[in-house]
């Protein structure tokens, strides 16, 4: 990806006003390409970790629930 940045920018330097009728517009779709899988990765990532935190609160809501009533019973 890094490769893909740097032959996008040198395109922008190399082709200042052809920039902006699409001369780096096929680098600037791949570079859109690799963000979006990268993106992709970190948001499954960024998933999986949640479904660890949501079940490790509810086990310890349980836990706490059962002590809780535990303890209102020896009341």
């Amino acid at each position: 990806m890094v490769q893909i940045i740097e032959q996008f920018q040198k395109c922008h330097v190399d082709h200042p006003v052809a920039k902006f009728f699409g001369e780096c517009t096929d680098l600037k779709i791949k570079l859109d390409r690799c963000f979006r899988q990268e993106k992709a990765i970190k948001r499954k990532a960024n998933f999986e970790e949640s479904k660890k935190l949501k079940e490790r609160l509810q086990a310890y809501r349980k836990e706490t629930n059962e002590k809780d009533s535990d303890l209102t019973q020896s009341l």
